[in-house]
């Protein structure tokens, strides 16, 4: 049998899914295995046993050979897509020290000695000081060398999920350029671990050996080892081929190539990425991250708290959507969503922006989130409608931000994530950008991105674009109503760009009066 099927492991947040592609980018086998997201021992904390996300990885490939009937020897090879920014602490025998730190923690270290010599020098006079406290509060690093010593002592390899998930497939410790997303000793505009005289190393505290060997997307990392072959049931001696973090392969694997095509995602964290082929920082002094695509940059504007709110809203204001859903065995979001059909474009006034959390540079990280213009006609209808038009006005400003830094116009939208599977977010996303905007046939595009870098890698096509091409399809497309878009225009023109900047020295106030949000250095 010709091997032309790809075995594409992609570890979320909310779940493991082991995915079978075959090279026109169609999904054959899925099997999904639920994650609880991480475990709190303290307010604000998010961390999960590593082991755990290796037992789930285990699970799904399991079920897939059982329960989907998969011919293992048609798999050319494996590849994995993971979460970003989640840590994992090993000792020299390669076992986890303490659970994974996940991205979504909140913990920040307080009372690190600031950058000093001629870096310190060049922050403050560039005024970037508060941003590079801010990275350090934030690494997770600091945090457990400050609070648990001993066990950093111990730390043989401090890797990123798809670090340690690699070494459990493979037995070496080496991960992906397109996975280095984070707080680490990375130069993001060479694509390596940074240079000896870098103030990353400082600021991180991370030792160079501490790191794993680096390779670019669609390279090898080395083949599936025999106690791996065991436990996941992939044959033994099969390609893993190198991806990239999850944001980065849903950008390629939703067939956003070229710059002029704007993927957002509408995940937890709600995103608006292009890929670009030069080293373009979208905001000042904040790189670009790794594509998915070697020889690329992917530039990316992210709204911390994204579609998040979506399920904020749902635990706090519909309760009665919550009962009714259980009584009728049907997703609440369904019945969330039917409250956007009862309010006109605008929410007739109500104006959201959506900062629930704050920012690192833009916005800053004084921003707090704001609703204005409420009336008497207003409920939560018209407060549910709100927050989507919020996140779209956000990410049409990171797209605008984008085409200024960059030079290059966006001209179309694909749209991927949770979120995408929404008729009414689709529309009132292209009605805010006046621009067709498309959702990808596959929903699994982040499975997809990391299999095209599979196929790419394993000479089953010759070149990204080839594999782009033939692996990518365009699902439902929606075209913006002209009408609809004059009155989103001149609410994002003339109301929504106008409103951080009158309302920061307000939330510099707040800041000052309450401590919230802390200013780094002082938590």
């Amino acid at each position: 049998m010709n091997k032309e099927f790809i075995l594409s492991i992609d570890n979320g947040t909310q779940s493991v899914r082991a995915l079978i592609f075959d090279l026109h980018g169609r999904l054959l086998y899925k099997k999904r295995v639920p994650l609880k997201p991480y475990h709190s021992r303290q307010p604000g904390w998010a961390e999960q046993d590593a082991e755990y996300y290796w037992k789930s990885l285990c699970q799904a490939c399991q079920m897939l050979w059982s329960e989907s009937g998969v011919p293992k020897d048609a798999i050319a090879g494996v590849t994995l897509t993971t979460q970003r920014a989640t840590m994992v602490n090993l000792d020299r025998n390669g076992r986890p020290l303490r659970p994974a730190m996940v991205w979504l923690d909140q913990r920040r270290t307080s009372g690190l000695k600031p950058i000093g010599g001629l870096w310190g020098l060049a922050f403050k006079v560039s005024g970037m000081s508060e941003t590079v406290a801010y990275l350090q509060a934030e690494a997770e690093s600091n945090w457990i060398k400050t609070h648990q010593p001993d066990l950093w002592r111990q730390t043989h390899k401090f890797l990123f999920l798809s670090g340690y998930l690699t070494y459990r497939l493979t037995g070496r410790f080496v991960d992906s350029i397109g996975c280095q997303v984070g707080y680490v000793p990375f130069d993001y505009k060479k694509k390596t671990w940074a240079s000896s005289f870098s103030w990353k190393w400082q600021a991180t505290q991370v030792e160079p050996h501490m790191l794993p060997e680096l390779v670019h997307p669609s390279c090898e990392m080395g083949q599936i080892t025999k106690t791996a072959s065991a436990e996941t049931g992939i044959p033994e001696g099969l390609p893993l081929i190198a991806a990239a973090a999850d944001k980065a392969c849903e950008v390629i694997g939703a067939g956003c190539l070229e710059p002029h095509i704007g993927c957002l995602s509408y995940g937890t964290t709600a995103t608006i990425n292009t890929t670009h082929y030069k080293y373009i920082e979208a905001i000042p002094l904040i790189p670009p991250y790794p594509s998915a695509v070697p020889d690329a940059y992917s530039l990316e504007i992210q709204i911390y708290r994204g579609y998040w709110m979506v399920s904020w809203f749902t635990e706090q204001f519909a309760q009665l959507e919550q009962q009714l859903a259980q009584e009728q065995g049907v997703e609440v979001e369904t019945l969330v969503e039917e409250l956007l059909h009862d309010v006109p474009p605008g929410s007739m006034g109500l104006i959201l922006q959506p900062y629930w959390s704050p920012g690192l540079k833009v916005p800053g990280p004084e921003a707090k989130g704001a609703v204005i213009g409420f009336g008497d006609v207003h409920n939560r209808a018209h407060f549910f409608r709100a927050i989507l038009e919020g996140l779209a006005y956000a990410l049409r400003e990171g797209k605008e931000r984008q085409e200024k830094r960059s030079g290059v116009a966006i001209t179309e939208l694909r749209v991927s994530g949770g979120g995408s599977q929404s008729d009414a977010a689709m529309q009132l996303t292209a009605d805010i950008f006046g621009l067709s905007t498309a959702r990808p046939k596959v929903y699994e595009t982040s499975g997809l991105g990391a299999a095209i870098d599979a196929a790419v890698g394993l000479n089953l096509h010759p070149d990204f674009a080839t594999a782009v091409k033939a692996m990518t399809h365009l699902g439902d497309i929606f075209e913006p109503n002209k009408k609809t878009h004059r009155i989103y225009n001149q609410l994002y023109k003339r109301v929504y760009m106008q409103m951080y900047k009158k309302l920061k020295p307000l939330y510099e106030e707040i800041r000052a009066i309450t401590g919230y949000p802390k200013r780094a250095g002082k938590i």
